[in-house]
């Protein structure tokens, strides 16, 4: 469930500050080497313009603690191996890594960190001895690494992914090009999603337009998507157009650096005037266009009336690569000409 307000992030003392700060003097030192190209010697490291400033990291991470569940199939993309990572959701007991990835969890030997609304488990990330941590992206995990950042840089060398980065392109390139040095990677990634796009675009037949997209929390809540964020982006290339409705609205995120707008029964019937809606849910398929479709809020919106609300997998809220291109072939079963 997305949390509303601002996170007390327990202060960690005693054994674990003795511990983070005795890390911190004995880390390793030297000097980057500027870009860092693939099978570099033992030792080797590159700097990483982030959001933070410069960050010194391994060139050839072995143990990589990425702390947003929506990162980290990019690495396993990559072929970078994840020690350990978190849920999807804060307080989630019953984690699972996405079918998308295969094999690699296991073979990584990855392992689920604990996770709540008051922060990370800082304990379990030293436990877990990274040599790199990757933070960040998407949500409320930025929120919490920024919160956490100096914790975090006192553990391993931590990398920030910018909130900004406006789809999985601009997340991709950066983790690939600038944190892991592998631009061959991404270029075969950007290929391989480009030439999809271009038959799926082809082959479909939009419905009528404009288009807003809305994830819906366990309990109800609706959360209108930015129009200027992946999702609605990833649509666009597809001839959909994404309706202006934040925009228009003025509205807020539900959380600093968040890229939704949470509605109220009211706002929902007042502003989603769209003729096409898509609804997902919110890490876990909570919802469906054929439930709320019994609700008075939902079924009197334009998009219902006209049976123009089409349901999404809820993980194609914060999609990555693998996800983008499951997500078009999707689209192309349901809009298919």
């Amino acid at each position: 469930m997305i949390r509303k307000t601002r996170p007390a992030r327990a202060m960690v003392a005693g054994t674990l500050a003795l511990t983070l700060a005795a890390l911190a003097a004995c880390s390793p030192g030297g000097e980057a080497t500027g870009d860092g190209a693939e099978g570099t010697s033992p030792g080797a490291t590159r700097t990483v313009p982030t959001p933070k400033g410069d960050v010194t990291v391994p060139a050839d991470p072995q143990r990589v603690v990425v702390l947003n569940y929506a990162l980290a199939g990019y690495l396993y993309e990559l072929d970078v191996p994840i020690a350990a990572t978190i849920p999807e959701d804060a307080d989630q007991t019953n984690a699972e890594f996405s079918e998308l990835w295969g094999q690699a969890p296991a073979e990584d030997g990855t392992e689920f960190l604990p996770w709540s609304a008051d922060g990370f488990d800082l304990e379990a990330i030293l436990e877990t001895d990274p040599d790199l941590i990757v933070a960040g992206g998407w949500g409320f995990p930025n929120f919490q690494a920024d919160e956490a950042y100096e914790d975090l840089t006192a553990i391993a060398p931590t990398v920030i992914v910018d909130k900004a980065f406006a789809d999985w392109q601009d997340q991709a390139e950066f983790l690939a090009v600038d944190v892991f040095g592998k631009p061959e990677a991404f270029e075969d990634m950007v290929g391989t999603y480009e030439s999809r796009v271009a038959e799926v675009a082809e082959a479909i037949e939009v419905p009528p337009q404009p288009t807003s997209f809305i994830s819906v929390t366990a309990d109800g809540t609706p959360y209108l998507l930015f129009e200027n964020t992946g999702l609605p982006l990833m649509f666009g290339e597809l001839g959909f157009e994404a309706d202006d409705l934040v925009a228009r609205n003025a509205l807020q995120p539900y959380q600093p650096g968040g890229d939704m707008a949470e509605l109220s029964t009211e706002q929902l019937g007042r502003i989603v005037d769209s003729k096409t809606v898509f609804v997902m849910g919110f890490n876990g398929e909570t919802t469906s266009v054929e439930q709320l479709a019994d609700e008075p809020a939902w079924r009197n919106l334009p998009a219902f009336v006209s049976a123009n609300a089409f349901d999404l997998p809820y993980w194609a809220l914060r999609h990555d690569y693998d996800e983008a291109l499951a997500l078009l072939d999707l689209v192309e079963e349901e809009f298919g000409r």
